[in-house]
């Protein structure tokens, strides 16, 4: 099992920007793919980048393509996501998740621990 702990959420105008980081502690972090999720108030989770165990392979949501980035540190036990020119459908819960395989996965299902969540806020 891996415990993941967010932060780096916050308040931010429309066109800003925010990192959001994961520290993880537990199972072999450098073996895990890692994901990031997130939860618009009301609304089903959705997912928004994944990176696997080596950093070698992302991919994204259609959504935040150009616009985030997900990058991990393996010494650090850390993974992040960059977010750039935040718009307000951005606004969510953002989730960290680690997969016991090492390679990258699109759906929550294929994920086998999850954190807390980092609430991110996008006015406009």
């Amino acid at each position: 099992q891996v415990q993941l702990v967010e932060s780096g959420g916050g308040l931010v105008q429309a066109g800003g920007s925010l990192n959001v980081t994961c520290a993880a502690s537990g199972r072999t972090f450098s073996n895990s793919a890692m994901g990031w999720f997130r939860q618009p108030l009301g609304k089903e989770r959705e997912f928004v980048a994944t990176i696997n165990w080596s950093g070698a392979i992302k991919y994204y949501a259609d959504s935040v393509k150009g616009r985030f980035t997900i990058s991990r540190d393996n010494a650090r036990n850390m993974v992040s996501l960059q977010m750039n020119n935040l718009k307000p459908e951005d606004t969510a819960l953002y989730y960290c998740a680690a997969r016991v395989r090492p390679a990258i996965a699109t759906t929550d299902y294929d994920y086998d621990d999850w954190g807390r969540g980092t609430q991110v806020t996008v006015s406009s």
